[in-house]
């Protein structure tokens, strides 16, 4: 398996803060089946910024120590980025960092409401080569109550990603619900863990995996691994024709 959103990087934010942490991540990873990780520390928000060559140098500390320990897991460099509207000002200037340094860039959004600005920057961003991935659009206060925002994104080329934990019911069935809609509807393409530590906020990658194969079959399994896979090597990912959320469906969410 791969993870594509992953708070394993010593110090740099609210994930691990040293490197003892990060191992534990790492080992309990490896035991679910990760094998890579993408380091995906937040950046640009009111408390953390951290740019490109920062974290390649991070990354590079943290696969020293993983071989030295015989911890079989690789992590790749990313970053979680809040979304702001200097994004493109900041890429030129060699800040941003994708996924892998592939086209794909991991894109926070507020938690409580969708930014009226973010529909004209993902299309500058689409035009200059950039995939826009929103992260945990399932978490999304107004993504929730009008999930045609989302679906607009997504008919434009948006990508998003939910999260392991939101599948198997951490976050509570409200946010569960929505989950699963999301994939029902093809509104979604990654599954990744956006874990911080081995206790509070673990990776659940397994657990999702199972939910997803009981309730979908193996077809989304092998969807959600092979864009993880196709991600880290910035090549085109599968994705099927977004549909709206049905009404009926949101029904059941409150």
């Amino acid at each position: 398996m791969i993870d594509i959103h992953c708070h394993i990087l010593p110090g740099l934010d609210d994930g691990a803060q040293r490197i003892e942490d990060s191992l534990a991540m790492a080992r309990l990873a490896a035991q679910e089946g990760i094998r890579k990780i993408v380091a995906t520390p937040h950046h640009m928000t009111s408390r953390y910024e951290n740019p490109k060559q920062f974290v390649l140098e991070k990354v590079k500390e943290v696969n020293t120590e993983l071989r030295a320990n015989g911890i079989p897991v690789e992590v790749l460099p990313g970053q979680e980025i809040r979304i702001f509207g200097e994004l493109l000002d900041d890429e030129e200037r060699g800040l941003i960092l994708p996924v892998n340094q592939s086209p794909y860039c991991l894109i926070e959004f507020p938690s409580n409401h969708v930014p009226s600005y973010a529909e004209r920057l993902f299309y500058d961003m689409q035009m200059k080569g950039l995939i826009p991935v929103i992260v945990h659009p399932e978490r999304n206060s107004q993504f929730i109550e009008q999930p045609d925002k989302l679906f607009v994104f997504v008919e434009k080329g948006t990508l998003t990603q939910v999260t392991a934990g939101s599948i198997v019911g951490k976050l509570g069935k409200k946010i569960q619900k929505f989950s699963l809609s999301l994939i029902e509807a093809n509104l979604t393409h990654f599954l990744a863990s956006d874990a911080h530590n081995t206790t509070t906020r673990p990776f659940y990658m397994a657990e999702a995996y199972s939910v997803i194969e009981k309730q979908y079959g193996m077809d989304y399994v092998y969807l959600f691994r092979e864009n993880a896979e196709l991600a880290i090597q910035g090549k085109t990912i599968y994705k099927e024709t977004p549909e709206k959320i049905k009404r009926k469906r949101m029904l059941g969410l409150f």
